[in-house]
This record gives structure tokens, C-alpha cells and sequence, in this order.
């Protein structure tokens, strides 16, 4: 039997100026990061409650601030539900759109079209302070973030060398952490100002990140998985000797480029190519109906392990249980997400993906049932609020290391390439499917006028995350160390509770050149020992 060493090695070398070509497409994490972090604090602000809000009484007022200053003005909670969630929702049907506009145009070129639009829906926040308006504005914004966040991810799986897949893909959730905290501290620098640049400012501020974001990409190379998928296999050569940093007539750009070119071909005469092929092959190991489940299981979870509650609503919610400097906490904890996330780049690729999901969900379980028994059997105290500040930290830490990237990673590598884009459109389209959800509901179960639960939200939180860790072991396969065509025969093979000791014993370049000699077989009858074709 061969040595599965002899399948290891598939993909050409890479050189340290690929690496940086890769990780640069991780910028694109920021606009999102960003996007969503800048709202939170800018609903807090005395000056946008002002512009966007009403007169409220103030004993009103009172009752919702539980002590703080008090302000003449608010919003309803409706309006806050609408303007936090209207973006998921733009975002959910930017990114069902996208797969495939990625399969026709290409997967930079479709990103580079999302920053458009989000540049669009961002004039369009900046241009009347008014309601309806900047809930226009986010929508469109949203489309433009759906784009980009489906496919970036796409390219960057299908781009990044094996070795380091997991590693490069995590980028994209630093970056995320890191527009995230730039966003917290652009608004902490401008929440005491009197005139509209309090919001004004950190709202325009995106503009820039789109316009880094698209320019970087112009000057990157166009997927070589995309160029297979179109067979322009010349086209395919140079964008993988790029992306590889090799000159196109080596021996191991040649070979890497056969190995995708058989796996495509195979692939694709096992299976459909269309929206309908993601939802074929029923509940078996290694149908497309199992992998789509994976994909938006991992993402619906992702949401529902309440970080977004925090990252959304952390500056109103620190207000209403009555936090002191709650601007400054919830700068704290994007802080805590950014330092926390590079953990993630060495132990996805020493631990694997399932222990990361799995021990992650430990972690945030525990820490949301504290916070939620010490608020509940203490609240308002010193105590609980010093609890709650420490252990939403620690959520972050365990979030931040874990399943923020891990969450991105295993949706870019268990898809195969004839319905790969699809694939990763309708694992993120889940992600802001449920991101909207819950944007919508969770001023209606902890607002003081509505559900009031305060500290006991997380109970729901800590239940949920119990159930992300069942979901892990039980489905999520490890993909590590494994390239985009082996992670296919993996799962194939073996159940996700065994896919951390698979070991690829073939290439699919030489499984095709045995299907093709099965199908011919001397003609021994026919004079000058010609062949003929066995159907």
C-alpha cells in the first residue's frame, strides 16, 4: 500500500509576498466589523437621540436610564430594532445574490461591486437625519456588505495554500474585531460633540475602508478555481503562479492545476452545478444537503451564541442596568476581541477546527450562566456588575478564539467547486439571516418597556451555546491540513466524529486516469489494435 505521505503534497510552494496577497483580502472583514460596531455606540449618543428621536417625559426617561442623566430626547424601541437590523436583512439577500454573480463574473469582481453599493447606501446614511432614511441607507449598505462578506470568504478559501488555510481565513474575523474596535473608538472620540459630526463622522468613516478595500483588489489576481470552473486553464495557470508566487511552467504549478481541473471535472459528472444541486443527495454523509446544513447550522449558531447582543446593543444595555462610563466598557471588550483573535491563527492549524468549536462552546456556556445566576441573584449590585464586566470579556476572549473564525473557515472548505459559491452564499446568508433575528428581537425582550429580562438573557445565551457544542460533535468535520478536494473525499469517507484521523490515500488526478483506462479495454478482434469504448 502507498505511503498517504505521497498525497500530501498537492499544492505548489508559496512565497511570503502570496502569503501577504492572501491575507490582504481579509481587509474586507473590517467594513463589516466596522458596520456593525459603530451602531451601538451611536444609538447611545445624546446628539443622534436628538436628531433621530423624540420628546419623551421625564419621568420616561428616567425610568429607561435608571439614573443617569437625564436627556429630553429618545427613540422608540422599534426604531432601535429597525436601524440595528434592516442592515442584516440588506446583507441576507446581498449574499444569496452573490453566488451567482460570483459563478458569472467572478469572484474579485463581485466584491469589488459590493464595496460600490455600500458606498452608495453609506451617502445615503450621511445625506438627512432622519429615521426612515438612514434605515434606507443601512439596507443598502447591506447588499453592498453581503457581497463582500459571502465572497470574500470564497476567494480567500479557494486562494490561501493548504498549510495555512485556516490561519488566513481567520484574518477575516480579526479584521472583523478590528473594524469593530476602530469603530468603538471613533465614536468614543465623538460622542461629546454638540453637532451632527458625533454620528456623522464615524458613519462617513466607511467610506474609507471600501475605498481601500476595492482598490487592493483590482491589483490582486482573479481566483484560479473560478478561471477551472470557466475552463480557461491558461487563465487558471497565471492566477494560480500569482496567488502561489511561482513561475506558471513549474512543475508544481502544473500539478496543483491538474489535481483542481480533476477534481472539478470529477465533480462535476457526479453532480449537478445549480441552485437545485445544494439541496440534492438527501441526509447521507456526503451529499450536498448535508453540507448545506452544516454550512448555515454553523453560521445559525455562530449568531445565536449572543455576541452580537453585545457588540449591537452593549452601550444601551450597559446604560439600562445602570454602568458607569459605559462608552468606555464597551470600547473594553472590542479591544478584548481584537487581542483575543490571533489566537485563533495558530491554534486552528495545531488543534483542528472541531476542538476550537467545541471547547469554545465550554467556554461561553459557563460564562453566560454566571453572568446571568449573579445578575439575577444580585442585580444592580457592585458585585454583579463587576461580574457582568468580567465574564462578557471572557465570552469575548472565548468567542474571539474560537468560533468567530473557526465558523468562517469550516463554510470555505467543506463545499465542492461545482457548488462551492453557492454553498458559501447560503452558509452566510444564514449568518445575517439570523443576525437580523435576533437585531430585531432583542430590544423587545430586554428593554424596560417590554421584556425587561436584563441580566437573564443570558440564560438564553448560555442555552444556546449549549447547543452549539451537540451541533459541533456531532456534524462539523475537521478540515485541517486537508486541501478544498481532499476535505470532499474526507467527508465522503468517514463521520465527522472520525474525520480528525483521515488521511488521503489517492490524488484525483491519478482516480481519473483509472476511471478513464476502466472504460477502454482492448479490442483484440479488431485488426491494427485499435480500442473501442465500453458504455
Amino acid at each position: 500500500m502507498a505511503d498517504t505521505s505521497d498525497f500530501v503534497q498537492t499544492e505548489a510552494p508559496v512565497t511570503v509576498k502570496a502569503y501577504l496577497m492572501c491575507a490582504f483580502a481579509a481587509f474586507a472583514g473590517i467594513l463589516f466589523g466596522y458596520d456593525s460596531g459603530y451602531i451601538s455606540s451611536v444609538l447611545g449618543m445624546t446628539k443622534f437621540k436628538e436628531d433621530y428621536g423624540h420628546p419623551v417625559p421625564l419621568s420616561d426617561i428616567h425610568a429607561v436610564l435608571k439614573g443617569n442623566p437625564p436627556q429630553a430626547y429618545n427613540y422608540d424601541t422599534w426604531q432601535k430594532s429597525l436601524i440595528v437590523s434592516i442592515l442584516s436583512a440588506g446583507t441576507f439577500f446581498g449574499a444569496l445574490i452573490s453566488g451567482s454573480l460570483a459563478d458569472r463574473f467572478g469572484r474579485r469582481t463581485t466584491i469589488i461591486a459590493g464595496c460600490a453599493v455600500f458606498m452608495v447606501g453609506v451617502v445615503v446614511q450621511c445625506s438627512t437625519t432622519h429615521v426612515a432614511s438612514l434605515a434606507v441607507g443601512r439596507l443598502v449598505a447591506g447588499f453592498g456588505v453581503g457581497f463582500v462578506s459571502a465572497i470574500n470568504i470564497l476567494y480567500m478559501s479557494e486562494v490561501a495554500p493548504r498549510r495555512f488555510r485556516g490561519a488566513i481565513v481567520s484574518c477575516y474575523q480579526f479584521a472583523v474585531a478590528i473594524g469593530i474596535m476602530l469603530a468603538s473608538c471613533v465614536t468614543y472620540g465623538t460622542q461629546n460633540r454638540t453637532d451632527e459630526g458625533a454620528y456623522r463622522i464615524p458613519i462617513a468613516v466607511q467610506l474609507l475602508w471600501a475605498v481601500i478595500l476595492a482598490v487592493g483588489l483590482i491589483l490582486l489576481p482573479e481566483s484560479p478555481r473560478y478561471f477551472v470552473k470557466k475552463n480557461d486553464m491558461d487563465k487558471a495557470a497565471k492566477a494560480l503562479a500569482r496567488v502561489r508566487g511561482q513561475p506558471i511552467e513549474s512543475d508544481a504549478i502544473q500539478d496543483e492545476l491538474l489535481e483542481i481541473q480533476a477534481n472539478y471535472e470529477y465533480e462535476k459528472d457526479v453532480g449537478e452545478e445549480g441552485w437545485r444541486a445544494c439541496f440534492s443527495g438527501g441526509f447521507k454523509r456526503n451529499s450536498n444537503l448535508r453540507k448545506v446544513f452544516i454550512g448555515t447550522g454553523i453560521q445559525l449558531f455562530q449568531q445565536w451564541t449572543g455576541v452580537n447582543f453585545i457588540f449591537y446593543y452593549n452601550t444601551t444595555f450597559f446604560q439600562q442596568v445602570g454602568l458607569k462610563n459605559p462608552f468606555l466598557i464597551s470600547m473594553i471588550t472590542t479591544v478584548v476581541n481584537v487581542v483575543s483573535t490571533p489566537i485563533s491563527f495558530w491554534t486552528i492549524e495545531k488543534f483542528g477546527r472541531r476542538p476550537l468549536l467545541i471547547w469554545g462552546a465550554v467556554g461561553m456556556t459557563v460564562c453566560d450562566f454566571i453572568i446571568a445566576i449573579v445578575g439575577t441573584a444580585d442585580a444592580q449590585s457592585t458585585a454583579a456588575n463587576y461580574v457582568l464586566i468580567v465574564f462578557v470579556c471572557l465570552f469575548v476572549f472565548f468567542f474571539a478564539s474560537t468560533w468567530g473564525p473557526a465558523g468562517w473557515v469550516v463554510i470555505g472548505e467543506i463545499f465542492q467547486l461545482p457548488i462551492r459559491s453557492k454553498g458559501v452564499a447560503l452558509s452566510t446568508a444564514s449568518n445575517w439571516f439570523w443576525n437580523c433575528i435576533i437585531a430585531v428581537i432583542i430590544p423587545y425582550i430586554v428593554d424596560p418597556d417590554y421584556g425587561n429580562l436584563g441580566a437573564k438573557v443570558f440564560f438564553v445565551w448560555g442555552s444556546t451555546c449549549l447547543s452549539c457544542i451537540a451541533f459541533a460533535y456531532f456534524f462539523v468535520p475537521e478540515t485541517k491540513g486537508l486541501t478544498l478536494e481532499q476535505v470532499d473525499k474526507m467527508m465522503e469517507e468517514v463521520p465527522a466524529r472520525l474525520s480528525g484521523g483521515w488521511k488521503p490515500r489517492e490524488r484525483f488526478v491519478q482516480s481519473a486516469m483509472l476511471r478513464k483506462s476502466e472504460l477502454i479495454e482492448p479490442a483484440s478482434n479488431v485488426s491494427g489494435g485499435m480500442v473501442k469504448r465500453v458504455d
